[in-house]
């Protein structure tokens, strides 16, 4: 039987919860004013985020977040990206993953799109 993906999102200057599990921050960019020590996180998985192309197009406009997401998940399927989801999804499958980003409504970035994929195997 596969084990159900446990998966959440948290902004990365939010406190570490005990129950967070593996702490995986998916930002390309290290978040602005957050020192590595305060961070309390196992991971900074940066190849999995959007290219910087797909990011400056965005710019984190609800009106573009359909095709935005639509253009990220192409990205996630491109073979260097591949390896890290499947490490998201290994991590996952053995406990609660919660996955990092410095996005201020994390609802319309790229870590919504990303959560689903890791939980679904898309």
């Amino acid at each position: 039987m596969t084990r159900k993906k446990d998966v959440r999102v948290r902004r990365a200057y939010e406190t570490a919860e005990p129950d967070d599990g593996a702490r995986v921050l998916v930002d390309r960019l290290w978040p602005r004013g957050l020192s590595k020590d305060g961070a309390e996180l196992d991971e900074w998985c940066k190849e999995i985020a959007p290219s910087p192309e797909l990011r400056r197009w965005y710019g984190h406009d609800p009106e573009r977040f359909e095709e935005f997401s639509q253009r990220y998940e192409a990205e996630l399927a491109e073979p260097e990206r591949q390896y890290a989801l499947d490490r998201l999804r290994a991590l996952a499958g053995k406990g609660w993953l919660t996955l990092l980003t410095a996005t201020k409504d994390p609802a319309y970035g790229h870590v919504t799109v990303l959560a689903d994929a890791v939980k679904t195997g898309r």
